[in-house]
């Protein structure tokens, strides 16, 4: 049998950090084009990148955007 609490303890509400703050780059002035350029030069260096782009399959309408490697896209570079 589980040990039965009592009433006057604290218990946490699992809340942890500030959510927010790691989105707030999104908002930034320049922050999307800083991404692509960053995404640009990494692929020119032979990394794996994958882009974000929106679905073609237009059915599939739980997925707006999917994530497709750079060189698909872009071509050349790592295939």
């Amino acid at each position: 049998m589980g040990k039965k609490s009592s009433k006057t303890s604290y218990t946490s509400k699992g809340i942890v950090g500030r959510p927010m703050r790691s989105r707030l780059r999104y908002f930034e002035e320049g922050y999307e084009s800083q991404k692509i350029m960053n995404q640009l030069l990494a692929f020119k260096a032979g990394k794996n990148v994958m882009l974000t782009i929106n679905n073609p399959n237009k059915n599939e309408t739980n997925k707006p955007f999917i994530r497709v490697p750079a060189h698909t896209v872009w071509r050349g570079g790592k295939r």
